[in-house]
């Protein structure tokens, strides 16, 4: 495929909006997951789906960027960007089928408050995502993202702890200690966008 000048308000900037919404609709759909455990495996067909096309995405994201002359920004940040995207729906998924595969009745009340912060961060992320175009300061909605990520960190630690106590059977605490990690990892990876939207936005200060 030729070279070529897209604009980026019809290429670029619509790709990573849909691919963000994208996240955010998966970690919607796994906090309605736990909330009907029963049809788990529906929900989590869902997300399956939501991440499959989060693939196409970020697919398309990478030939655009390989195949266009001028990027609104960086080549290396468009990178990580989409790959930090792909990543979260990533973890999404994988939380969505071990929950079905483990034949989870009951969920850690520790991790269903992760699952809430993660939707937080998520709905920044999306913000930031969706205002990154006009290059402005996006100071507000980043610190929220950071401020997601280090209560996570907190949600992640007393779970942790809570299964230490001796209320938990060995094949729970694993499991659950599993699940908690791969929550954390998601609330990492949107820190990690925060960051690459933050150095998007100094290099054009």
């Amino acid at each position: 495929m030729p070279f070529q000048v897209i604009p980026r308000e019809l290429a670029f900037f619509d790709l990573f909006d849909r691919a963000a919404g994208g996240v955010l609709r998966a970690v919607v759909d796994l906090a309605i997951l736990l909330d009907d455990l029963p049809n788990a495996e529906r929900h989590a067909q869902r997300i399956r789906d939501l991440e499959h096309e989060g693939d196409d995405l970020t697919h398309q994201i990478i030939a655009l960027v390989n195949t266009t002359f001028v990027t609104p920004f960086d080549r290396k940040d468009m990178h990580r960007l989409a790959s930090c995207l792909d990543d979260v729906i990533d973890c999404v998924e994988g939380l969505a089928d071990l929950l079905v595969l483990l034949r989870i009745a009951k969920p850690l009340p520790q991790f269903v408050q992760q699952i809430e912060v993660l939707r937080r961060a998520t709905t920044a992320v999306g913000q930031a995502v969706r205002e990154l175009r006009s290059l402005h300061p996006l100071e507000a909605v980043l610190t929220e993202i950071k401020r997601a990520e280090r209560e996570g960190d907190w949600v992640y630690r007393r779970g942790v702890a809570e299964l230490y106590s001796g209320d938990y059977e060995p094949m729970q605490v694993l499991m659950w200690k599993d699940l908690l990690h791969q929550g954390e990892t998601a609330l990492d990876k949107c820190e990690d966008i925060a960051n690459t939207i933050e150095s998007v936005l100094l290099k054009f200060a």
